[in-house]
């Protein structure tokens, strides 16, 4: 049985970090996940963005290790945000009920890192006590 390969690159901006996992997430590559994880938080960073775009496959263990990188994210008062999910991963968000806690706007729609000029403002989008559909669905692409 050949072993699952993933790819992780980082990219920070201050105290921001984009990860961009390829791959496939499962129980072999789960714990590469929450290591680069855990690394940028021990880096200082406090909001982490992380692009799913090119995970192929994403099971239960993939899910683990997001949801503690979260909770560990929280615990230091910063965010981690999943961004296009698989259609495994948006399911098992979908059935777990976990979805608000990991997903966040499209990638073009973050806000800027803390420290740069801010835009204009914006009136408040209406309250939403869960993600937008589509995400949850998996077709966030």
């Amino acid at each position: 049985m050949p072993l699952s390969q993933l790819t992780v690159h980082r990219h920070d901006r201050r105290t921001r970090a984009l990860i961009t996992l390829a791959g496939e997430i499962d129980l072999e590559s789960a714990p590469l996940v929450r290591a680069s994880l855990e690394r940028c938080l021990r880096d200082g960073i406090r909001a982490i963005d992380v692009d799913l775009t090119a995970v192929t496959f994403c099971d239960c263990s993939g899910l683990n290790a997001f949801l503690h990188a979260a909770q560990q994210t929280t615990v230091v008062g910063g965010t981690l945000r999943l961004h296009y999910p698989p259609k495994t991963l948006a399911r098992i968000l979908d059935l777990a009920g976990c979805g608000f806690l990991l997903l966040g706007p499209p990638l073009g729609h973050l806000p800027p890192p803390l420290g740069d000029t801010p835009a204009a403002p914006r009136p408040a989008p209406p309250h939403r006590s869960v993600p937008l559909a589509p995400v949850l669905r998996g077709d966030a692409r």
